[in-house]
């Protein structure tokens, strides 16, 4: 391996650990956190799960406006415009301000009523309402966490996030110890817990933005810049409709899985809950990767790109293919972990062991996120998977169920081959020269050509 692949390895690989780590450990305490309210009951459970859709949704939001601000940050780290840098910084201060109030806001009026659209039972409706005003007060917070985060690993520095998601995820596991077994505060409980460790990221990120040795000045613009702005928002909007058609994707997908019975829906969520620690290491590769293609871009460094490219493509593969094996090994003894019924525990290792042999192409798919994201070529993402989502997975499923009346193995062969489809289709541009001129308009700038 060249000395400049082997670098590109090497930091590549640095960046990706602390993201990767940092998913699996939040993964695993989101395990606990369901664990220890699971133990209050049914309703205490339902009460927290029934606006967990609508929370993801918010939740998408900001994370859709990171990519933006990694992708123009990365952009201006890479072709060393300071000013640039310092300019983007003022303007995420203003995206963390703006969409942490009015996000924050509405929440908070619609509170009493997002239980009853959700369908909620009457008698757990109040602690629905009074977990989901709780969790999304802080939401200024929230927003600075992920913006301010999304800025910082621009800049190669994924090792702070990574520390300070680290205190906030173990704060809320022991304050969840104390207020819902403790003090016996139940749901609301865990709703405080939850909003003070999103107030402590917030806070911790961001005293590290402003300490970051590339963001900080001693006066960031914060007037707003249209051109930015409208720059941050052309790529973010994209993203946020991604997540928006896919999670209302999972929901129809869900939906149609209920009406083949308790038991089949059972080992259905199961193995969907089973299956997520298993691939979640591909999306601490997709921001390191992101990061890397945006400043190989800034840097109009077009060799840099292709090897950026190549390199995170091989590592996810070859990761994923690892994950894969040991989930098929171990889809039985998880299974049984998560339910005492051993037809659902049956049911739910046979449509593991199928998934497992996608593992490699859906963490290509993740990677190539990565690589178009830091491209700010959203809308290619947006386009192929919302296709696949309802062309494939959604359309077949439906057939399935109500017209071929197959059984769940044969949908979770629909969700494979729309998996397998977003990673073709969104690695075309990459293998066919013709298309990359329309796929990827921003490498087609007279980028330098060096060595690699």
């Amino acid at each position: 391996m060249p000395d400049r692949k082997r670098s590109l390895f090497a930091t590549l690989v640095l960046l990706a650990i602390p993201t990767v780590l940092e998913e699996i450990l939040s993964t695993l305490l989101q395990y606990v956190d369901t664990a220890m309210v699971g133990q209050l009951g049914e309703n205490a459970t339902a009460s927290v799960s029934v606006t967990q859709t609508v929370s993801w949704l918010i939740g998408s939001i900001p994370a859709a406006l990171s990519v933006g601000v990694i992708a123009l940050i990365a952009r201006a780290v890479g072709s060393g415009d300071g000013e640039r840098i310092r300019k983007m910084a003022g303007q995420t201060v203003l995206l963390v301000l703006g969409s942490g109030v009015v996000i924050g806001a509405a929440c908070a009026a619609l509170s009493p009523f997002i239980p009853v659209w959700m369908g909620a039972a009457e008698d757990i409706r109040s602690d629905a309402s009074r977990y989901f005003l709780i969790v999304t007060m802080p939401m200024v917070f929230r927003t600075s966490a992920i913006l301010f985060g999304a800025a910082i690993r621009a800049t190669a520095d994924t090792k702070t996030p990574m520390l300070i998601n680290f205190a906030a995820n173990g704060l809320n596991a022991g304050l969840n110890w104390l207020l819902i077994y403790g003090l016996s505060l139940g749901v609301t409980g865990a709703a405080i817990a939850t909003a003070i460790s999103y107030t402590l990221a917030g806070v911790l990120m961001a005293v590290a933005f402003r300490r970051n040795a590339l963001l900080r000045g001693k006066l960031l613009p914060f007037k707003p810049d249209k051109a930015l702005l409208k720059e941050c928002f052309t790529i973010s909007v994209p993203v946020l409709l991604t997540s928006v058609a896919n999670c209302l994707g999972h929901v129809v997908f869900a939906s149609l899985v209920t009406n083949m019975g308790t038991t089949v829906f059972a080992a259905h969520s199961i193995a969907i809950s089973a299956e997520t620690l298993f691939y979640i290491a591909g999306y601490g590769l997709r921001s390191a990767t992101q990061t890397l293609v945006g400043i190989s871009l800034g840097e109009r460094d077009r060799a840099k790109f292709a090897s950026v490219c190549r390199l995170s493509v091989l590592m996810t593969v070859l990761m994923m293919a690892v994950s894969g094996v040991a989930l098929y090994a171990a889809a039985g003894p998880l299974m049984s972990v998560f339910t005492s019924s051993a037809e659902v525990a049956r049911l739910g290792a046979v449509v593991l062991r199928m998934v497992a042999f996608s593992e490699p192409f859906f963490g290509l798919m993740i990677v190539m996120e990565g690589v178009y994201y830091g491209l700010g070529q959203t809308r290619n993402v947006f386009w192929s998977e919302t296709a696949c989502m309802w062309g494939i997975r959604i359309l077949f499923t439906s057939l399935c169920v109500h017209v071929w009346h197959t059984d769940l193995e044969t949908v979770w062969l629909c969700m494979i081959i729309d998996n397998v489809a977003r990673a073709l289709l969104l690695c075309a541009p990459l293998a066919f020269r013709k298309f990359r001129a329309g796929l990827f308009p921003a490498v087609q700038k007279p980028l330098e050509e060096k060595a690699v």
